[in-house]
């Protein structure tokens, strides 16, 4: 019999469920629909495995408007209809050419025009770092006006080298070339190629956290989302590939980098649809009028370059879209077009939950291949998962936000304009406090020195319980560690005021 000193023993259980979001079309890329349970089979790591739950989901013309928050209430949850499928534009000028990014923003205006019946955007737009221009929403005013809000205006690269930098470095290998001193041209050439390997890493690591930081805001959006992203060039790989697959060259915090965001991807249900900012990826050496010199930024490749460059990006794009189940868009000029088509086949999708035979959380990568039964179909899916227990996860304790804003897990998420993080999903109420403190009292939070006159504010959380792991006792009581921070900004980003406790 239980007592205080002798305790029931606990039994702890779990299942560790994998849900795979398939889009069948057949040969006129149009969507396959009707298919039943019986018309799969999964197999993970070569296994057949058994199928669970079976869902069937079509876009819905009319979506279910967001409930209303009570007043001062305000939340991380973004106000996304609970529809099937939900997609994202991402506007990338980081690794985009200025004269791409016109020819996208055209493209997307014709797009916006024409927009779909109950197709819902958000739109996003990456440069140093990640920003929300427009919400999810099927007005297109609302998207056409933030498309061309300031916000949104082209911009360059800090990363990307310009034309005249490359100029100035072909003037000064000459002129070392013409010196006859071919040590010192050597070693010139090799500071060229690692000053050009510093940039790529910087823009490989810039897009993996903006892709981190997008799919923490999707997360606890349901249903699948098509990420529409728009680059002329795309610098990562998400998933492993045996011998075929090279390692990003750019150290251990990159390859940690590629997994988390693998992860998180797999988390939020992305499906990843490349868009080349080029339109069609041609050799521009070929055309007749060129006289057998690159055209645009690429005038300094020679046409061997030139034709390797699109070939690795082509194949990067045909990865990135394998491996989450989307699609590479590189083959036309109507970028307005392949946008509508992807939205629609993106829309009709199939939702297989299997539990794996291997329950080992062992950080392995799992393979996973879908296959119809019967007929003939293109069927893209997300290829794999890794096995990572998130529970095991370490994480840095906090207490103070402003003593280690660097290496405080929080800092980077709540930086001014970001979009919200929704792994944790809250409401938090926000009203100054009563009674106010008194004049001389001590000043609340970590800026000791804010100048007066002030106003106390009390902010109260309430936590999404599904959102957070808590470690079960035999005393029926759950446990864990929470870490709350705050910061208050200025309305020129200036920090303010911030204060954070566990």
């Amino acid at each position: 019999v239980p007592s205080a000193q002798n305790p029931a023993p606990l039994i702890r259980t779990g299942a560790q469920a994998v849900a795979v979001d398939v889009v069948v079309t057949h040969g006129s890329d149009e969507p396959v629909l009707g298919l039943h349970q019986q018309d799969f089979k999964v197999l993970e790591d070569g296994e057949l495995q058994s199928i669970d739950l079976f869902e069937e989901h079509s876009a819905a013309d009319t979506p279910a408007a967001p409930q209303p928050l009570p007043p001062h209430v305000y939340t991380n949850l973004p106000a996304a209809p609970r529809s099937d499928a939900v997609n994202v534009l991402l506007l990338d000028s980081l690794n985009t050419a200025q004269a791409d990014q016109a020819n996208v923003r055209k493209q997307i205006e014709s797009f916006l025009g024409n927009l779909p019946p109950g197709a819902r955007i958000a739109l996003y737009t990456l440069n140093t770092r990640l920003s929300l221009l427009q919400g999810f929403t099927n007005d297109k005013g609302l998207l056409q006006a933030a498309l061309l809000s300031k916000a949104a205006a082209p911009g360059s690269a800090p990363a990307s080298r310009t034309r005249e930098d490359n100029l100035r470095d072909k003037e000064e290998l000459s002129m070392i070339a013409e010196m006859g001193a071919p040590d010192a041209l050597q070693a010139h050439a090799r500071a060229l190629d690692e000053q050009a390997s510093t940039e790529s890493g910087q823009r490989t690591s810039l897009t993996l956290a903006a892709l981190q930081q997008l799919a923490r805001s999707l997360i606890a959006i349901p249903g699948r989302k098509n990420l529409l992203w728009f680059a002329s060039s795309f610098p990562v790989s998400i998933f492993p590939n045996g011998s075929s697959r090279q390692t990003l060259p750019n150290g251990r915090e990159i390859a940690d980098s590629v997994r988390l965001t693998a992860s998180l991807l797999t988390q939020s249900r992305v499906a990843l649809y490349p868009v080349s900012a080029q339109g069609i990826l041609i050799d521009s050496t070929m055309n007749a009028d060129s006289g057998g010199q690159p055209e645009g930024d690429n005038f300094e490749r020679s046409p061997l370059q030139q034709s390797a460059a699109n070939s690795a990006n082509t194949a990067a794009m045909e990865q990135l879209a394998s491996d989450t189940g989307g699609q590479a868009l590189y083959s036309s000029n109507n970028l307005s077009q392949a946008m509508a088509r992807a939205i629609r086949n993106g829309s009709h999708y199939y939702t297989l939950v299997y539990t794996p035979s291997s329950t080992k959380m062992d950080g392995r990568f799992h393979r996973i291949e879908v296959k119809l039964t019967q007929g003939k179909a293109k069927l893209s899916y997300r290829r794999g998962y890794y096995a990572d227990d998130a529970r095991a996860a370490k994480t840095e304790s906090a207490a103070d936000l402003a003593a280690k804003p660097a290496s405080d897990p929080l800092a980077p998420l709540l930086a001014h304009g970001l979009p919200s993080s929704t792994q944790v999903v809250y409401q938090a109420r926000v009203l100054p406090a009563s009674p106010q403190p008194a004049p001389g009292a001590p000043r609340a939070g970590g800026n000791t020195k804010l100048p007066s006159p002030i106003t106390r504010w009390k902010v109260d959380f309430v936590l999404d319980a599904g959102s957070v792991a808590l470690d079960p006792a035999p005393d029926g009581a759950h446990a864990g560690k929470i870490e709350l921070a705050l910061i208050a900004y200025v309305s020129n980003g200036e920090v303010a005021n911030w204060t954070g406790n566990t």
